[in-house]
């Protein structure tokens, strides 16, 4: 073989050895490069829309539906709307066998990963492929955090690796400590109960600090499947999972097994069901209204502490529906309202209707009803104001007040000269219309809002007698200016609102009231709506050993009966009528509203010391010649002292509009 054939055979070789490389390198390189699109690609897949982990504060609050829990001034619980949250609780000040049953349960690891149990999820992977489905979970705590807080609920490769991911940030970001707080807060325990605290208390009735044992590894059962082991009437599958996590336990040195077993023995009773207060629902509905108006934004989990007074409250219902369900079903009064405010603005009582289960409307705020007669107050206020006096006269006649409008009396009678007393006591119209008249329709609608009726009102002669429309909510805060002796009466209901972290969002502060009449009419005022009730048409809401004033009032053909009256130290109103404005059978505010304003206020007022109300029974320590001789302006006091004798008898026995 020369030396050239073996030369060519060489290079030959070379060549293909070169060959052979270069396709090598080719496909490394392709499979590399196929290696890294696919990872691109899969990392794309997994990653690209990774949500942002919100920040420690806000994962607090996100995701809750919103949570209103209503409490009084003692932190008792009234009445709770949406799902239970609870106070949030710190981890280091529970009995640490209420979180060694959790990490016992759910993450035994907890204090020794940074988020992901690598070797828990090969674990389970495995455990699942053998079985064919799902039997066991990977995750550690935080992911469950992760998961319930953060992403979706869908079982999928790639939520699992965001949930992962998300961990690891949430360790990097987070202690322990505030992880375990996290999931022990916001994890669901069925029942509408989140959290270790809301479940304690919905479930066993008591304090998470007084868990047994045996109620804290119940509840650390739970996470797996809360509404299905509740649902189950033997517990059977809670108190197999139950068992499980008392093994644990004991394997991990938490607990001795004869711990568990008295544990394991232990039967779980629950607390009954407290069922939210119906009296309150329309309460609830006008907290959440108010929310809205006093913060940017309502927290999620909010807990309101609000002025109401259960024992109040009750009172308020029961005198409504004694009286609806005997004489007022005879006549035609198929519903009605009440409100109750102490004289410190503090809303009391609130009864927005009597079955908030076949109406959600609220009658004592929202419904918009011709207040008749309770409205002259105002004209008589703005009256003093103008200068006139309770002892000014002026002469109860057919009178044509405005073009085509002559009001009448309820009784259709006319009793000539009259003292004003004695016709806001009596609800004479044409005296109400004579002043209105006489003032300026325009300064009495000045001094019903100055008082607080935050309705539209129109200047018109009718105004005199009530003919606009406004609601008891706004009637009662007006009166509260007679009751508190000239400052407007600002009532309130939300006291303060805070979260369940404690967090402080708003708290009411004190301001000084706004004074909207002179000392001296509103003792004017006070003398003639206390002759009301001992004299004119407001007697039956007379109470023995107070003072009482208020006023009657009824609109055109018995569609609306009311009485507004007020001690020293609560102003109140009743409100009796129906939802379709068909009207009652003869029902005046002197009658039913005074009735049932009387009943309720007598329990209502057990809690109190009778006190006197400036300007009240003024008038009963004056002569019958002091009498004659205090109204210096009247141009028709003589007229009055010759006549007023046998007609204000006359007019007291037989009644004005009521």
């Amino acid at each position: 073989m020369t030396t050239t054939y073996r030369a060519d055979i060489e290079s030959a070789r070379k060549t293909r050895l070169r060959r052979r490389r270069a396709t090598f390198f080719a496909f490394v390189l392709t499979t590399l490069i196929a290696l890294a699109v696919s990872g691109f690609m899969l990392w794309r897949y997994l990653f690209n829309d990774l949500p942002v982990l919100p920040s420690n504060d806000e994962l607090w609050a996100v995701n809750r539906e919103l949570s209103i829990d209503l409490v009084d001034a003692d932190g008792n619980r009234l009445l709770q709307r949406g799902p239970l949250y609870g106070q949030a609780v710190d981890p280091d000040a529970l009995p640490e066998f209420v979180v060694q049953a959790f990490i016992a349960a759910e993450d035994r690891r907890f204090y020794d990963h940074g988020g992901a149990d690598v070797m828990a999820i090969f674990r389970a992977g495995f455990a699942n492929w053998r079985a064919g489905y799902t039997v066991q979970g990977g995750s550690t705590l935080t992911q469950q955090v992760i998961k319930n807080l953060v992403l979706t609920p869908e079982q999928t490769l790639r939520r699992k690796a965001q949930e992962v991911r998300l961990a690891m940030q949430l360790e990097a970001r987070m202690s322990k400590s505030e992880i375990l707080s996290l999931y022990l807060n916001r994890i669901y325990l069925g029942n509408r109960a989140y959290g270790i605290d809301a479940a304690a208390d919905v479930y066993f009735g008591k304090d998470v600090q007084d868990l047994t044992l045996a109620e804290a590894t119940f509840l650390a059962a739970l996470p797996k499947a809360p509404s299905r082991m509740i649902a189950d009437p033997g517990l059977e599958d809670a108190r197999e999972r139950q068992r499980y996590i008392l093994s644990q336990m004991v394997n991990e040195g938490f607990i001795t097994l004869e711990d568990a077993q008295l544990a394991a023995d232990t039967p779980i009773s629950f607390v009954a069901e407290q069922g939210d207060n119906p009296l309150l629902e329309h309460v609830a509905d006008y907290v959440r209204d108010e929310l809205e108006q006093l913060l940017p934004e309502v927290p999620r989990d909010a807990v309101v502490t609000i002025t109401l007074d259960v024992a109040t409250q009750q009172a308020a219902y029961d005198a409504l529906q004694e009286t609806i369900e005997t004489e007022g079903n005879a006549r035609g009064a198929r519903n009605g309202s009440a409100i109750v405010m102490g004289t410190d603005g503090r809303i009391l009582a609130m009864i927005g209707g009597m079955d908030y289960r076949e109406s959600q409307f609220n009658r004592a705020t929202q419904a918009m009803r011709q207040p008749g007669s309770s409205f002259k107050p105002f004209v008589y206020a703005a009256a003093m104001e103008a200068g006139l006096r309770p002892y000014s006269v002026r002469v109860d006649e057919r009178r044509e007040i405005a073009p085509n409008w002559s009001p009448r009396n309820y009784t259709g009678q006319y009793y000539g000269p009259i003292r004003l007393r004695d016709a806001l006591a009596n609800s004479v119209n044409t005296i109400a219309a004579q002043i209105t008249m006489e003032i300026g329709p325009e300064r009495v609608v000045e001094m019903a809002h100055r008082l607080g009726l935050g309705t539209d009102l129109q200047a018109y002669p009718s105004i005199a007698l009530g003919s606009d429309e406004t609601t008891l909510f706004d009637l009662v805060r007006a009166y509260g200016a007679f009751a508190r002796g000239g400052e407007r009466l600002d009532p309130y209901l939300i006291e303060r609102v805070e979260n369940t972290r404690g967090e402080v969002i708003y708290e009411r502060t004190a301001y000084p009231p706004a004074r909207v009449l002179q000392q001296s009419v509103v003792e004017d005022m006070n003398e003639m709506l206390g002759l009301v009730v001992t004299e004119g048409s407001g007697g039956r809401a007379r109470i023995e050993g107070w003072n009482v004033a208020g006023k009657t009032g009824t609109s055109q053909n018995w569609r609306d009966a009311w009485f507004i009256g007020f001690t020293n130290d609560v102003v109140a109103g009743v409100w009796l009528g129906n939802d379709e404005n068909e009207p009652m059978e003869r029902v005046t505010g002197g009658s039913l509203p005074a009735q049932t304003w009387g009943a309720m206020m007598s329990d209502i007022l057990e809690n109190y010391e009778p006190s006197e109300i400036p300007g009240v029974g003024r008038s009963d320590n004056l002569s019958d010649a002091q009498l004659a001789r205090v109204d210096f302006y009247s141009e028709l006091g003589d007229a009055f002292r010759a006549a007023a004798p046998t007609r204000v008898a006359s007019i007291s026995s037989q009644g004005g509009t009521q």
